[in-house]
């Protein structure tokens, strides 16, 4: 090889380089997703239609959905219920990391809380959603986990394993998400699978 003809294979060498250093690195942004007739799910950050629903908010971008992993101080020693995640999570194959972090969103781990919509227990249950579960009391921490990792194992189900798509579900209820097609529009229910997603990987 030639000296010119090196020298001109470096010069564009370096050229592409500094083109490369100049290119912005890539935005990030909300995801979205359909599923076709076929059964084939689309993803894109940026939707064409109206078929495209959102499927994960950009945490990172949006303040509002950014989470903490601390526990509230009226959280009881989490290590406590260890057994009882482990067993029922075996029980019912659900990731255990994913059913601590539902605890860690829905109570704090606080086997007394109860919400102004009357949910109770660990996992948040609705009196009616404890019924169908055949929960005895859902203020017994056994019980309620019970319960709760068996619905969100029905809830996985339904939704071939979609993890963000349960979670919705297990916040906004199974008639709103299949209203939406996804996600529903909700800051609430966003927020939660967001934080419930972020508190699994810490978990992890």
């Amino acid at each position: 090889m030639g000296l010119k003809t090196h020298s001109l294979l470096l010069i564009a060498f370096l050229a592409l380089t500094a083109m490369a250093c100049s290119i912005p690195a890539p935005a990030r942004a909300d995801i979205y997703r359909y599923e076709d007739s076929d059964g084939t799910l689309h993803f894109t950050d940026a939707p064409t239609d109206r078929r495209f629903k959102v499927f994960m908010r950009d945490v990172k971008k949006d303040r509002k959905l950014r989470t903490a992993f601390r526990l509230p101080g009226y959280a009881r020693d989490p290590a406590q219920f260890e057994p009882i995640i482990s067993s029922f999570s075996r029980e019912f194959g659900v990731d255990s990391s994913l059913v601590k972090a539902v605890i860690h969103a829905e109570s704090g781990y606080n086997p007394n809380a109860v919400s102004p919509k009357g949910a109770q227990g660990l996992m948040q249950l609705m009196p009616s959603t404890a019924k169908g579960l055949k929960v005895a009391d859902s203020l017994n921490p056994s019980d309620n986990i019970r319960g709760g990792v068996r619905y969100l194992r029905f809830l996985l189900d339904t939704f071939k394993g979609d993890e963000s798509l349960a979670l919705a579900a297990y916040n906004a209820g199974l008639g709103t998400v299949a209203k939406y097609g996804g996600i529903p529009p909700y800051r609430e229910t966003q927020t939660y699978v967001a934080k419930v997603l972020s508190y699994r990987n810490n978990y992890r």
